[in-house]
């Protein structure tokens, strides 16, 4: 961001404004109680018994140390750019002027994108997420584009350091994805990439096409909160129709040579899930009843919220809704239909490169919801 060296002490002065609201926001002297309490916790002997509690407290601990050194580095930060400012004035060094800019320019960015962190207000926000990827229309070119975006979005993971598990996934004939299904496991996965959910559209040349003709294709993201002990989601038995099968794709030793992959289908509601990337039937069924309690869990929290709002759902995915399109003929584009956020670099973003469309979208959420208030 350019920032003129005469209004260097008031965009300071703003910065400051800003993260004093963040810090008001994010409570630093609750997150260090949080961290003693969860130190406390991992510390404790039987902590592994339970290896599912351990690893929530554990994440959650790794969550709160990340956001108090982000919260005091920036503090920081913010205080040695006003000294190297006031210095820089004092002594009328040019070479420090150019210096505090920089320093301005990468604060903006970061206390940017804290504050985003502060509009994740929904409940089910600070959860980890569930995310499912599906081609759309477009034959072979849709299954390609899918598995980019199961791609993109774990490099994205990858970037932030959050752990991912990989539950599902389901190989096209010729190339790609039919489907896809993974984990996001980091506190506030859900409120951050809920965003994401919708149709996204590709425009290329298709690779897959002996003309060298252009194609347009579709894939759908759908992103879920995941189902924690206290939502009480009972699944009866006589509910589902549990099938097994051979696991098909790419996999390693075991994978593909008994019938572990699981499929439940929820016969009340028709929902289906497959999960064939875990080596045993065991694992393959609860990491299905898992994916299967997040759909229900989002069934029912649309369903109340459409009751109480008289509203459509803000479910999380729009699957008829096209919200992204990524553009790499006849020129390079991905632009965010909804916010108008966009970049000229789709390797970046299929890279991973998302945080710019995420915190835009994050805000444009916000607006519409304090649009749709009463008064």
């Amino acid at each position: 961001m350019d920032v003129s060296v005469s209004d260097y002490a008031d965009r300071l002065q703003r910065l400051d404004s800003t993260l004093r609201g963040i810090e008001g926001v994010l409570d630093l002297a609750d997150l260090r109680e949080q961290r003693a309490k969860l130190e406390q916790q991992a510390t404790a002997p039987d902590l592994w018994d339970d290896q599912a509690r351990a690893q929530r407290v554990t994440s959650k601990l790794a969550h709160v140390n990340d956001e108090i050194a982000r919260l005091v580095g920036l503090r920081r930060q913010l205080d040695d750019a006003r000294v190297l400012h006031e210095l820089a004035e004092a002594e009328d060094d040019a070479g420090s002027r150019a210096e505090v800019g920089a320093e301005i320019a990468a604060l903006t960015r970061a206390i940017g994108e804290l504050e985003t962190r502060t509009l994740l207000s929904g409940a089910y926000d600070p959860r980890e997420a569930l995310v499912a990827i599906r081609a759309g229309a477009g034959g072979v070119d849709a299954a390609d584009f899918a598995e980019m975006l199961l791609r993109m979005y774990l490099r994205w993971a990858e970037r932030h350091r959050y752990p991912t598990e990989v539950y599902d996934t389901s190989y096209a004939e010729e190339a790609g994805l039919k489907s896809a299904t993974f984990a996001v496991k980091a506190p506030y996965a859900y409120g951050t990439l809920s965003i994401e959910a919708g149709t996204h559209r590709l425009v290329r040349i298709s690779p897959f096409d002996n003309q060298g003709r252009r194609q347009t294709s579709f894939a759908g993201v759908e992103v879920l909160p995941v189902v924690e002990q206290t939502d009480h989601i009972e699944v009866p038995e006589n509910e589902l129709r549990i099938d097994v099968f051979r696991s098909s794709g790419p996999g390693g030793q075991s994978v593909n040579t008994t019938d572990s992959a699981v499929r439940i289908t929820h016969l009340p509601t028709g929902i289906v899930v497959t999960c064939q990337n875990e080596k045993s039937q065991l694992q393959n069924r609860a990491a299905a009843m898992r994916v299967l309690q997040a759909r229900l869990l989002e069934r029912k929290r649309a369903e109340e919220q459409a009751t109480l709002a008289g509203l459509r759902a803000d479910a999380a995915g729009s699957w008829g809704d096209q919200m992204r399109s990524y553009v790499l003929h006849p020129y390079q584009m991905v632009k965010d239909l909804r916010t108008e956020q966009e970049t000229g670099n789709p390797a970046a973003v299929f890279d991973g490169d998302l945080d710019e469309f995420i915190d835009a979208g994050i805000r444009w959420r916000r607006q519409q919801q304090l649009a749709s208030q009463p008064g």
